[in-house]
């Protein structure tokens, strides 16, 4: 599975998977300077329980390791995971 970066304006990106013409998952956030501001998580029906948030919520991590950035949880799926787990405390802002 392959999540591609797209530029949804200016400040704002996401991670998405795209099957058929269709979105079937994404994280969003607003990019402010080096914080990624991370407001939106989804993932289709179809995908739940395969564990795709967390493969999209890695791959946003990796982006922002790549680029120096930190992580500000918004969404509601990124604030649990960012609780439960130190995984991500270099990239937390």
């Amino acid at each position: 599975m392959e999540f591609t970066l797209k530029e949804l304006s200016s400040e704002n990106f996401a991670f998405e998977y795209i099957k058929d013409g269709e979105k079937l998952a994404e994280i969003e956030w607003i990019q402010r300077g080096d914080i990624m501001v991370m407001n939106h998580t989804f993932v289709s029906d179809v995908l739940r329980g395969q564990g795709i948030a967390k493969k999209l919520l890695d791959k946003a991590s990796e982006y922002a390791r790549e680029n120096n950035y930190k992580m500000e949880a918004v969404c509601s799926y990124v604030v649990q995971v960012f609780n439960k787990s130190n995984e991500y405390d270099d990239v937390k802002a």
